[in-house]
């Protein structure tokens, strides 16, 4: 029983953390820390090197888990907060495979995914990545995508009427 509770705590902080995601994307990222943000959406050819300030927040939402893993290793009565840690470097693991293997190909690791969620992530992706400004965003989550994404794209052809 023990262990169920454990894989569901897991769980549960994989579910909160891209609450977590959108919920700092939106409000602090395109927010107080814009100015680490911002060179994430400038296009390709206008950054310099492999890096961008953007990545420090992989840093951000690392302490939280690694608070977590120490605490719950270290302190009776708090195991729990380990399952938390674990849900949480999950959830990294999954934004980092997504976000930055998939979605910007920052590492060419497997190929394009060819499914109707795949799609919709793309396309909702593009749509944030269409405003190069703090202001006007959307589509801040990343697993989550609004049904409107699921649409296949209409092609327009001088031929079609």
């Amino acid at each position: 029983m023990l262990t169920l509770q454990y894989i569901l705590i897991t769980l549960a902080a994989i579910v909160g953390m891209e609450f977590m995601a959108w919920f700092t994307h939106k409000y602090v990222m395109h927010g107080l820390l814009w100015n680490w943000h911002e060179d994430h959406h400038q296009p390709k050819h206008l950054k310099h090197g492999f890096f961008e300030k953007n990545d420090l927040f992989f840093l951000v939402f690392a302490i939280p888990s690694a608070i977590c893993y120490m605490v719950g290793l270290a302190v009776p009565g708090y195991f729990w907060l380990l399952f938390v840690g674990i849900g949480i470097s999950i959830y990294g693991l999954i934004y980092f495979l997504i976000h930055d293997v998939y979605i910007h190909r920052r590492f060419n690791w497997f190929k394009q995914l060819d499914s109707t969620y795949s799609r919709a992530i793309l396309r909702a992706h593009g749509a944030h990545h269409a405003h190069q400004t703090k202001e006007d965003g959307e589509s801040f989550g990343l697993l989550v995508v609004h049904p409107k994404y699921f649409k296949k794209r209409r092609s327009f052809s001088k031929d079609a009427g």
